[in-house]
């Protein structure tokens, strides 16, 4: 119970600090920035924290099946440490944050080719941007896609050489997946596998169609404003984050799938012998 309720304390106090990571470094754009920041903070504690107190899921996924989450937070917390340190470059430069910003100006002159998702979310700021805010959006786009395909190939070996999940245990289904109903209907493997490959295909073209996206609103609604420090951080770290999660969780129910299809072939063998 103890340490249960420790490691929950812990991991709500590491996410409401990677919420708090930009506002601490970079300008607040408005008056109320710091008191909304400091409630995301305390609720993203709470959420951390009731979740893994709780001996029953709610919503986060393969949460007693380590590394997933512990590759999903230290992937975004990368991101947007990396993308904060390349933003206060432009207005307090240290010997850091121009060694962060060199860095990143090196991954954009690799990332950055014609019909990458990087060049496209150059393409999608308004005509009239500024070469400082272009160069800017150019680096931190190219960082955090880096970061999330870094995350992505981390996972990959997680399954592919350590054998992801069989070094935890009995991979327990309701636990670490909570929102997966394997009485639903239909057969379990091939209900994985359609969620699994749906996932992936999704977190392919989400890179793509996001900058689409967002182009095609314009003509409908306000841009978003990336002059902005914070929002340009939190912007660019969904659009690199959120298909690399859906690409992780897509390989875990795959890998889940197989896990039962080697289950059903053992213990169909075992019948078979036992019956000769």
């Amino acid at each position: 119970m103890i340490a249960r309720t420790s490691g929950a304390a812990i991991r709500g106090i590491l996410v409401a600090l990677m919420v708090l990571t930009p506002a601490l470094y970079l300008p607040v754009s408005s008056t109320n920035g710091t008191e909304i920041v400091v409630f995301l903070a305390i609720l993203a504690f709470i959420l951390t924290f009731a979740e893994y107190n709780s001996a029953f899921p709610s919503f986060i996924e393969f949460r007693d099946a380590p590394p997933v989450n512990r590759l999903r937070f230290v992937g975004l917390m990368s991101m947007i440490t990396f993308l904060t340190l390349i933003c206060k470059n432009a207005y307090a430069p240290t010997e850091l944050t121009t060694f962060f910003y060199s860095m990143g100006l090196s991954v954009a002159n690799v990332v950055d080719f014609p019909y990458s998702p990087v060049r496209l979310i150059v393409l999608m700021l308004p005509a009239d941007s500024s070469l400082a805010l272009v160069e800017l959006v150019r680096i931190t786009a190219s960082v955090a896609y880096v970061a999330a395909l870094v995350t992505i190939a981390s996972f990959a070996y997680a399954v592919k050489l350590k054998g992801w999940p069989t070094g935890n245990g009995a991979f327990n289904v309701w636990t670490n997946l909570p929102l997966f109903d394997p009485t639903k209907g239909g057969d379990v493997v091939a209900r994985l596998q359609r969620d699994g490959r749906l996932n992936i295909c999704i977190g392919i073209l989400l890179p793509f169609l996001i900058p689409a996206a967002i182009e095609m609103l314009t003509n409908f609604a306000n841009p978003i404003s990336l002059s902005n420090p914070q929002t340009l951080i939190w912007t660019l770290s969904a659009w690199a984050f959120l298909p690399a999660s859906m690409i992780m969780r897509g390989m875990a129910t795959l890998r889940i799938a197989g896990l039962i299809v080697e289950k059903r072939r053992a213990y169909s063998t075992n019948e078979t012998t036992q019956a000769a």
